[in-house]
């Protein structure tokens, strides 16, 4: 007697199929987005980023409000506080945006990957 492969019965007999929601899909079908599996909507990396970019109009109203003080000043305040007020500002609104870019690109990660997978646009 040789020796043969002994053939995986269970998974012969019982063979996984894998099926995705879009197979279901008609043709000309563009599902809704807050109902599609791999809606953006879904992911909580693009809601971060949505607070992070509200966050950022903090940094810009910082920044805005040094300026104005190291342009104009008012009262007592040195021009040194204005300053800092304008970097940290600035500083705010930069990190933050950058980190909200981010975390989009990896909330829409799911999407852009069904799209290459079925070309669909939607």
């Amino acid at each position: 007697m040789g020796s043969h492969a002994v053939a995986d019965i269970h998974s012969e007999s019982f063979p996984e199929y894998q099926s995705r929601i879009e197979d279901t899909y008609i043709e000309g079908y563009d599902p809704v987005s807050l109902g599609a599996p791999h809606s953006s909507l879904n992911r909580n990396f693009t809601w971060v980023a949505m607070g992070l970019l509200l966050s950022a109009l903090f940094g810009v109203g910082l920044a805005v409000w040094g300026w104005g003080a190291m342009v104009y000043g008012f009262g007592s305040q040195t021009h040194g506080l204005a300053e800092r007020l304008l970097i940290l500002g600035v500083a705010e609104a930069v990190i933050t945006t950058v980190l909200a870019f981010i975390f989009i690109g990896l909330g829409r990660k799911d999407y852009k990957e069904y799209r290459k997978r079925t070309g669909r646009v939607n």
